[in-house]
């Protein structure tokens, strides 16, 4: 069995340019993104081990936020998921799926969570 790291970047709240009805567009909403991505784990990773043998957060942290193209409208924040996970995709071949969910706060009136979840696996 092959054996999977899940690096993993929570809870990121990014203004982004997102919605359908007319009181959202035109102005960004506060959304709070989680990303993860799976590669395949390094035989053993002991002290030494370098950068190389993982991926830097940093690159999942990027794709959800300074990647998002600035003035771009996404009608759907399913848009918004799928725009990050390809671009860890491109980022990184070793990158074997990216799950991303998102939280739109604008809408939260009793601190529910109102969002999605979506997976991508690397075809």
């Amino acid at each position: 069995m092959a054996e999977t790291l899940t690096l993993e970047v929570a809870d990121l709240e990014v203004d982004v340019l997102t919605g359908i009805y007319s009181e959202e567009t035109g102005k960004p909403q506060p959304l709070r993104i989680t990303v993860t991505a799976e590669l395949p784990a390094h035989h053993r990773y002991a002290p030494d081990t370098p950068l190389s043998a993982s991926k830097n957060y940093m690159d999942l942290k990027f794709a959800a936020t300074q990647a998002l193209p600035p003035g771009v409208h996404f009608k759907l924040i399913e848009a918004v998921a799928d725009h990050i996970c390809e671009t860890l995709f491109f980022q990184d071949e070793r990158i074997t799926a990216v799950t991303v969910k998102i939280v739109k706060l604008a809408i939260a009136e009793n601190g529910e969570k109102i969002g999605m979840t979506l997976r991508r696996e690397r075809r």
